[in-house]
């Protein structure tokens, strides 16, 4: 079974490749970035936590929580920033275990109406891959969840660009929360796999296509 850690910086293209691996090769992928979204939900335990902490200004006239606003709070203070992953990292990493256990289990009853299959056909728990999108999979120390880590590299210069026409953000803006988060150097020493993305768009995928159809741990 392969349990793929896609990760690296921001903007870097985890969301190209994420969907390039569901719709070329239809794996399922569970992405970290939703469930934290979910985590503070209206209503959720960990939204009244923030609130708390932050006071009602955080929170929009429509319940949901102001993203803009608790950004421009916890990119300018690591320490805020390491208080709001502390509430929404536990959440986000008991996600990811279930659906590896429904995959498992899945899976292993795949395997058994295979049985009766013929041999060459069947398919081994070996052949089974689900996709993890984890930004900050070497920060939250979420690596033991994965068999393998790929990670996406752009230069900083790319990176600010995209960022900054994604999100809208000032040059300085787009620096900050870049800086942030683990140096992309240093997640490629980590990285079992690094996919460069300061080409084109066919370059990228041809290495994921190369890195499904060798896969390193293997």
């Amino acid at each position: 079974m392969r349990l793929i850690g896609l990760t690296g910086g921001i903007s870097t293209g985890k969301t190209t490749v994420s969907n390039y691996l569901i719709k070329n090769y239809h794996f399922p992928v569970w992405d970290a970035d939703v469930y934290a979204r979910e985590a503070v939900q209206p209503g959720s335990s960990i939204l009244e936590c923030i609130v708390e902490h932050y006071g009602k200004k955080i929170v929009l006239p429509n319940g949901n929580l102001d993203r803009p606003q608790l950004g421009e709070i916890v990119f300018h203070d690591q320490k805020e920033l390491l208080w709001l992953e502390k509430q929404i990292h536990p959440y986000v990493r008991d996600c990811f275990e279930q659906n590896i256990q429904h995959f498992i289990v899945n899976n292993s009853e795949s395997e058994q109406k295979n049985s009766i299959q013929v041999k060459s056909h069947q398919t081994t728990s070996q052949d089974a891959t689900a996709v993890l999108v984890i930004p900050l999979l070497f920060e939250a120390k979420m690596t033991d969840l994965v068999t393998e880590s790929w990670v996406i590299y752009a230069p900083l210069q790319q990176q600010i660009e995209r960022l900054m026409k994604r999100d809208c953000l000032t040059q300085q803006q787009a620096y900050t929360r870049i800086n942030n988060q683990m140096s992309l150097e240093e997640k490629s020493q980590k990285g079992d796999i690094v996919m460069d993305n300061s080409s084109t768009l066919e370059v990228l995928l041809k290495q994921v296509d190369s890195a499904i159809a060798y896969p390193q741990n293997n």
